[in-house]
């Protein structure tokens, strides 16, 4: 099936939806047993969708595993109520007191805290790679480095890494891989094709598709899978079913959302390239980007988060641009249906691996699903606006 049929199909076995559309939204802590027989029977399959503790998932948390699974290519699928606890609670099941992580320097802000503080904590060392280091990975590897995390492209500054030049080294030493695969969703790459052991989604974000519900995923190859899946139900990990019914819902329209976001996407910032103000795009689809050839390789299609950097500009000026704008709202996440902008400071604070030059701004776009020359207007205003702050600063 293609990815658009597997959409609308995956997870809607009648065992679970009853003959519905959807599977229904099934509430339930403690489950009840009619006999011995029957409760050792669900503890014995309690991992493979037999209902046996509302910790463990019920048939609307089964269903949605089932087609992320499927969707990511992997074995089996762990839910989080969050992306960020998708992240943590993966690290901690793969690594104790003593161990040492390579983490991706250009990784999600929280994902750093969470290494420079809880890891820390634990006496979990962590260091922090360039993004574009390929092959050179070797050089960073110690006796006890046991995981290698990836997060391609990078969620501000979009550099895309070579996923499958990594994950074979990292294999050659024994290591666990994990991936932030939130960018391409589970539709627009192949991560475990590429070596990735675990593919983690902030399933908030474009599975969702709404910006109403917080939800995790982490999905894992048969090496990793039952390591995963309990180490995760130790720490308490689980999700509501209301959110994981939303979340599923979100899915059935992920392939057409996602490909309008890119053609909308692709049109702004085809539009912004030609702007005298702007240096370059990084957006992974454009050569600009650093990886933009393994873009090329390994993903089928990009979406609607991208970022541009200006030639100039202060702090002033880029306030001018972000405020006030009609279309493009301020807030952090992005995935959803509507457009969202970000002034971008103190990235060079989040590097410890490479530089980066902070006095050329950095702006951040979610391009949603509203009328593209509607968003080139409001985009339009913002340049007139950032402008005259730069030039009455001067």
């Amino acid at each position: 099936m293609e990815k658009e049929t597997k959409i609308v199909s995956l997870g809607r076995d009648k065992k679970w939806t009853n003959g519905a559309v959807n599977p229904p939204v099934f509430r339930a802590s403690t489950i009840l047993f009619a006999s011995m027989e029957e409760m050792n029977y669900a503890a014995k399959n309690r991992a493979n969708g037999e209902p046996f503790y509302g910790r463990r998932g019920g048939p609307t948390h089964f269903a949605f595993q089932a087609a992320i699974s499927e969707l990511e290519g992997g074995v089996g699928t762990a839910l989080y109520p969050s992306g960020s606890a998708a992240i943590s609670a993966s690290l901690l099941s793969f690594l104790k007191s003593g161990d040492h992580l390579l983490m991706v320097d250009s990784v999600y802000e929280p994902t750093r805290a969470l290494c420079d503080n809880l890891l820390a904590g634990f006496g979990i060392e962590t260091t922090y790679y360039d993004p574009l280091i390929g092959a050179g990975i070797v050089d960073l590897i110690k006796e006890n480095t046991k995981v290698l995390f990836l997060e391609s492209p990078g969620s501000i500054t979009m550099e895309v890494q070579d996923v499958p030049t990594l994950s074979a080294i990292a294999h050659d030493h024994d290591m666990v891989v994990m991936l932030d695969n939130t960018w391409a969703s589970p539709i627009n790459s192949r991560p475990f094709d590429m070596g990735v052991d675990i593919s983690i989604q902030a399933a908030t974000k474009y599975i969702v598709g709404h910006s109403d519900v917080m939800i995790g995923t982490a999905t894992a190859n048969e090496k990793c899978w039952d390591q995963l899946r309990e180490n995760s139900y130790l720490q308490g990990q689980c999700t509501s079913p209301d959110d994981v019914y939303l979340a599923s819902r979100g899915l059935r329209t992920l392939a057409v959302r996602m490909a309008q976001h890119e053609k909308n996407a692709l049109q702004v910032a085809n539009w912004l390239a030609e702007r005298p103000e702007v240096d370059s795009l990084r957006h992974p689809a454009f050569p600009s980007c650093p990886g933009h050839e393994f873009f090329k390789r390994d993903f089928s299609a990009s979406n609607g988060l991208f970022s541009f950097i200006l030639k100039e500009g202060n702090q002033r000026a880029v306030t001018a641009f972000v405020e006030n704008m009609k279309h493009f709202k301020m807030g952090f996440s992005w995935g959803g249906y509507e457009s969202l902008i970000l002034g971008v400071f103190g990235i060079d604070k989040l590097r410890s691996a490479t530089q980066w030059d902070s006095s050329k701004p950095l702006i951040r776009l979610h391009i949603g699903l509203e009328n593209v020359d509607d968003l080139i207007a409001d985009l339009e205003a913002a340049f007139v606006r950032f402008n005259g702050a730069l030039n009455n600063g001067k």
